[in-house]
């Protein structure tokens, strides 16, 4: 017993190849989703929670902004898209931070595998959950009226932008999960930073010539703008102030600014976790 003790942290810190690394990801991406049989609240999490803002917002909003329901579908669905793939990197951050807190990250970590994998299958499994929410999304959209005016390739480019986008915006959230001591701290970073963030956009609402314009600036530049706009045109071709590409650049330029800021903090947090 006291040999193998002694050689695990020699087992823990070597390299491993190229190929089995990319095995150690998989399967810690498998394990976070078979977790989901044994915790069933977290897959009714991906899917009330977006159903319940479709339908609140389409009907208790939607003839109010938008004059009918069926008009208004085509401003809020790619809106709440958005928005529910931003509040999906939250539970990034959320399963990191518990299984730090509860020991389950040492006990990967001594194992012989590579470092990154229980960091990397936790992302990776997350992506896997962010494409489940979204299908929920656009199938309940769907059933209310919402549609596609496109095509399954820009069904596809909206998917990839809002995945690029989010892997990257999700290093913050792996930060938090990785600093704090307590899960629920992962979640106030949700609601003070994503909230002002989503509604100062043009997630739910267009930008109003009559608003002020300190107002209008923000919501002009605010990255999540561009993120909307770019979905928006891909789901039903119509965007407002520029084109899909400018928007997309201009979102994607905001997460790889987040992930510059982010990663190296995320990846020495992690390293102190060792």
């Amino acid at each position: 017993m006291t040999t193998a003790a002694s050689s695990l942290p020699m087992t823990s810190g070597r390299r491993v190849s190229p190929g089995t690394a990319v095995r150690n990801v998989l399967t810690l991406a498998w394990r976070n989703l078979v977790q989901i049989k044994h915790n069933p609240m977290e897959l009714l999490d991906l899917s009330i929670q977006p159903i319940m803002f479709v339908l609140l917002f389409a009907y208790v909003f939607g003839p109010s902004i938008g004059g009918t329901v069926a008009d208004y579908l085509p401003i809020v669905i790619p809106g709440i898209i958005a928005q529910n793939a931003l509040f999906a990197t939250m539970t990034t951050g959320f399963g990191l931070n518990v299984d730090v807190t509860k020991g389950v990250f040492d006990r990967l970590r001594s194992l012989p595998i590579s470092r990154l994998a229980p960091l990397a299958g936790r992302m990776l499994a997350d992506t896997v959950k962010q494409v489940w929410s979204l299908a929920v999304l656009l199938t309940v959209g769907m059933a209310i009226g919402f549609r596609i005016e496109t095509g399954v390739p820009h069904l596809l480019g909206a998917l990839a932008l809002l995945l690029a986008f989010t892997s990257l915006f999700a290093w913050a959230s792996v930060y938090i999960g990785l600093s704090v001591n307590e899960p629920e701290k992962v979640q106030i970073f949700g609601f003070t930073i994503i909230f002002p963030v989503t509604f100062l956009s043009s997630a739910f609402v267009p930008i109003s010539p009559g608003a002020p314009q300190a107002l209008q600036f923000v919501m002009r530049n605010n990255p999540m703008t561009h993120l909307v706009e770019a979905v928006r045109g891909l789901l039903v071709g119509s965007q407002s102030g520029g084109t899909v590409a400018e928007h997309a650049a201009i979102a994607l330029g905001w997460g790889v600014l987040m992930a510059a800021i982010f990663v190296p903090l995320s990846l020495r947090a992690f390293r102190r976790r060792g």
